[in-house]
């Protein structure tokens, strides 16, 4: 090969300059890391890469571009992770040239644990296991993995659960086409379900619009990359937030993301950790703090990355900066002016966080919680105001979504909870509640003698769900509620929904109760459990009394377990699991 066609590769790579782009939780607002990008001083990164690749010259080229993107970043003094891109090929096949940016960070005190590599395609004529095996080393060396441009081109999905990275990046092209592009939705929907197999967290790059981040949001995404919230800049970002982020992305009619009973996820609020070694000095950590003002505190860790101390910025610098605190602690371990470590792990939900917080010393109250995986490791902080804001976000949200009348959850509750049980393939059931002549009610008793029968149902059904595990209840409009049930809870939730004597007026009203019986081959998702259970209605509301009847979907047989038709005797209450009884 002649010096020729190489000239023009190292040429245009040293003439190369990178701009630094933020990855934004949009639950919080708060900058999670920030992505070094590319961006040769003429013409385009895609002709420099060509240039490289005609001369054979594209991992080195890579390396290079690696090797400079980290320099680029310390110069800048920047704390936040790192998203460095490298190409597959490159891990694949020339993994040495990146001992060079092992060299670059160690150099510059950067430790491979803050920095993420995307590794990114062309992938079609890779060898997994060769791929693989590169990304194993990487991860002996402690940088984090992430797997880019997935839905688009020849990444397959399959590499999400062979590499099992550490995040996955969406290609710009899924979010660009959302949310009209079916297609591109249903992606969005696969991959995030991919990821939730693999511990992975799904990024979203590419937003643009704001029709984009709804869509998005509504598909579950936490973390967001774009221009519409922050375009790349030169410098890297010198505060850890972007405004007005978590307020803008509310969206009332976006589908909300399934919780655990006792809230969300702790990572949902998850911010970077400015960690420190524990034999750092007292001054050493006042330069960091001093230096970079965005930062709220410093995790003094061990060899291991396990945090052994806290410092508060605020407590701190006034212990440092007070009369003759440079003398007196400067040159000494920071750990002397360090408190215990607020650690959590990332199964704890974000209440149980906030009952950490609320329930902490005075003077603590606004420390930063640490979380860290299952071997201890610091994997990043959660900030007070941001688990406070949150969570009072998401209780507003929630108050919004009850009826007024019974302050029960609406149908999008119920709606979560059946998708959910589906998805992970449970044996359940759900039934729907209605009064039997409801409008005959308020024609003859009127309508405060008719609220009052509803909320009063509705306080016996909130009761029953309190003291059964199982059980959610809906009041999803007028005088009908949704209840979604283990069947081994079945029996006893029907008869806290028919036992009861409902009176309106003086007139005894009688109420219907239809069941549907979901299996692992049954209804496929909420819509089809809905239109299932609307025959079984109207059969109930045929029925003489307060009736109960009950079918599983593609069965023709319908159970008549209570009421009875004109002229029948009415059915024995049954004692046992109906659900397992009936074929």
């Amino acid at each position: 090969m002649s010096a020729g066609s190489i000239d023009p590769v190292s040429g245009l790579a040293e003439q190369t300059r990178f701009a630094f782009q933020p990855l934004i939780n949009i639950r919080t607002g708060a900058i999670v890391a920030v992505e070094a990008l590319a961006r040769p001083v003429n013409g385009h990164a895609d002709d420099l890469f060509r240039e490289a690749a005609r001369a054979r010259r594209l991992g080195e080229l890579d390396a290079h571009l690696a090797v400079s993107a980290a320099s680029a970043a310390a110069d800048h003094k920047t704390l936040l992770p790192l998203h460095i891109n490298v190409f597959g090929g490159t891990v694949t096949h020339e993994l040495s040239r990146l001992e060079a940016l092992h060299s670059t960070l160690e150099r510059f005190q950067r430790r491979p644990q803050e920095v993420i590599l995307e590794i990114g395609p062309p992938f079609a004529r890779l060898e997994p296991e060769r791929l693989l095996s590169g990304v194993r080393q990487l991860r002996s060396r402690g940088y984090r993995i992430a797997l880019d441009g997935i839905g688009e081109g020849d990444a397959p999905m399959t590499l999400i659960g062979d590499l099992a990275p550490d995040t996955v990046k969406l290609d710009p092209g899924v979010a660009t086409r959302l949310p009209e592009d079916t297609g591109r939705t249903a992606t969005l929907e696969a991959v995030r379900h991919l990821c939730e197999s693999a511990g992975s967290e799904l990024v979203a790059e590419g937003v643009e619009t704001e029709r984009q981040l709804r869509a998005l949001r509504g598909g579950g995404i936490r973390i967001v990359q774009g221009n519409l919230l922050a375009p790349a800049a030169r410098r890297p970002p010198t505060s850890l937030s972007v405004a007005g982020v978590a307020a803008e992305i509310t969206d009332p009619h976006g589908r909300k993301v399934e919780t655990t009973a006792a809230g969300p996820s702790i990572s949902d609020f998850l911010s970077p950790a400015t960690m420190l070694s524990t034999e750092v000095t007292a001054d050493e950590v006042r330069e960091v703090l001093s230096d970079h003002p965005e930062i709220s505190g410093v995790v003094l860790i061990d060899e291991h990355d396990r945090p052994q101390w806290s410092i508060d910025r605020n407590r701190f610098l006034l212990a440092v900066t007070g009369p003759y605190g440079h003398a007196l602690h400067a040159k000494r371990p920071a750990a002397r002016l360090a408190d215990e470590p607020r650690v959590v792990t990332t199964a704890t939900t974000a209440l149980e966080v906030l009952g950490l917080v609320t329930g902490s010393d005075q003077y603590r109250i606004y420390d930063d919680a640490i979380v860290v995986d299952e071997s201890g490791r610091c994997l990043g902080t959660v900030r007070a105001g941001h688990l406070i804001r949150g969570m009072a976000e998401l209780k507003v949200e929630e108050a919004a979504a009850l009826n007024p009348l019974t302050r029960l959850p609406g149908s999008d509750a119920v709606a979560r909870d059946v998708t959910r049980r589906l998805e992970e393939g449970e044996v359940f059931a759900v039934s729907w509640l209605d009064i039997d002549d409801f409008k005959g009610v308020n024609d003859n008793a009127g309508f405060s003698a008719g609220d009052e029968l509803i909320r009063s149902i509705g306080r016996g059904l909130a009761d029953v769900a309190a003291s059964l595990g199982s059980v959610r209840v809906g009041h999803v409009g007028g005088d009908d509620f949704l209840l979604v049930a283990d069947l081994d809870d079945l029996v006893a939730l029907s008869e806290a929904a028919l036992n009861p004597v409902h009176e309106a007026g003086g007139v005894r009203v009688s109420v219907s109760l239809a069941t549907l019986v979901c299996t692992q081959h049954g209804a496929t998702d909420y819509d089809e459990v809905s239109r299932l259970l609307a025959p079984l209605k109207r059969q109930a509301k045929e029925l003489h009394g307060s009736s109960w009847v009950m079918a599983r979907p593609g069965a023709d047989h319908v159970d008549v377990l209570r009421g009875q038709r004109p002229g029948e005797s009415p059915p024995a209450f049954p004692a046992h699991d109906p659900g397992r009884a009936s074929g």
